[in-house]
């Protein structure tokens, strides 16, 4: 049985099912310093990943990146230098941020472009168009040929006007402006499905058939959603429904939606709506699992992730109990561990290949 196989046997709760090993990647810095310790002499991620054990990345599609950003991007630009090295610099979504040397966490955002209607219509509105030119399908077939699953990337409804707007304009505006509000939401929702269309159908002409497709919002803190539940079930849930009503009809059966922070409150949502696997299920402070998601929701309800990252930073001990942890929840089906996110820098080389090689005696 082949990774791709493993997966879908995996989401399709089939029993005695080998589990395949998989992560969401690494933080740069991650990589740079296994370098450094000679570990690897690579920034190539497949190759790292197999030189670890891990089977494959999931979330790593055909066209992330492409569906509903902007096109194209902003060019970074540097406002303003100040003598400690840090500067003010409009990033390519048109966010003003503050970078500081040597911080290589999340840069504080300080301003946006987008602000009301007359900057959306003038810098971001020309730049949410349809256009084939968008995608490369060049190197589709070859992808689709890889011992894995292949998703493609279903685009952001929400999160990326989080991103534009901030947290706090893209509240106030849902009140000040609310006609705006709708039609940047439909904008989004709009072009994400006509390019999804238009790749579902030139891939089809290939041969190709992709296994998932992929959304991305992070719009959830530790605390809860940075949006009113109501106010998405009603504005933006709908949309995702006809997405994913348009992949069924392709034959897709994984919906998958990476989602940081707490997400209860807009689970069901996305369920009603068709999305139906949840990512990367942060262990945080708040301990998310699949367990009480599966309980109140059943079978419908899919998972990957959900396996705590930290422990790479400390002992084989450790992993083993995360990983004994983990064992009654892949019992109940429909749900692969997968790193709650990026592998962080205090990760050691030799703990994750520990886990992957105990992932796989166990698992298989």
């Amino acid at each position: 049985m082949n990774y791709k196989q493993k997966f879908h046997s995996v989401m399709n709760y089939e029993q005695n099912t080998d589990i395949p090993v998989v992560h969401f990647g690494y933080w740069y810095e991650t990589v740079d310093k296994w370098k450094e310790e000679g570990h690897i002499d690579t920034d190539d991620w497949g190759k790292v990943s197999a030189k670890l054990g891990f089977d494959f990345e999931y979330g790593d599609c055909f066209g992330f990146g492409i569906a509903n950003v902007l096109h194209p991007q902003f060019e970074p630009e540097v406002i303003e230098k100040f003598p400690d090295g840090s500067v003010h610099e409009r990033n390519y979504e048109g966010v003003i941020e503050l970078r500081k040397p040597g911080i290589v966490s999340i840069p504080t955002e300080i301003g946006h472009t987008l602000t009301d209607r007359a900057s959306w219509e003038e810098h971001y509105l020309p730049k949410l168009q349809f256009s084939k030119d968008r995608y490369d399908f060049a190197n589709l077939k070859q992808q689709a040929e890889r011992d894995a699953p292949i998703g493609i990337y279903g685009g952001s409804l929400y999160g990326v006007l989080r991103n534009w707007f901030g947290v706090v304009g893209l509240s106030y505006i849902t009140v000040d402006d609310e006609e705006l509000y709708d039609e940047m939401i439909a904008v989004l929702a709009n072009l994400s499905y006509d390019l999804l269309k238009y790749a579902l159908e030139k891939a089809s002409s290939m041969g190709v058939k992709f296994d998932y497709i992929h959304f991305w919002e992070d719009i959830c803190f530790k605390t809860g959603p940075l949006v009113n539940p109501s106010v998405f079930a009603e504005k933006v849930g709908p949309y995702y429904k006809r997405i994913t009503d348009l992949g069924k009809e392709h034959g897709i059966k994984i919906f998958s939606l990476d989602c940081d922070g707490l997400i209860d409150d807009l689970l069901p949502i996305w369920l009603e709506n068709g999305v139906n696997t949840m990512f990367p299920i942060e262990v945080g402070t708040w301990e998310a699992s699949i367990a009480p998601w599966r309980e109140k929701y059943g079978k419908k309800c899919l998972g990957i992730g959900g396996m705590n990252k930290s422990v790479f930073a400390y002992d084989f001990k450790a992993i083993d109990a995360e990983i004994e942890r983990l064992k009654p929840l892949v019992e109940l089906g429909g749900f692969i561990p997968c790193p709650d996110h990026r592998i962080a820098p205090d990760a050691k080389w030799d703990n994750v290949r520990y886990y992957c090689d105990k992932m796989h005696k166990v698992f298989s």
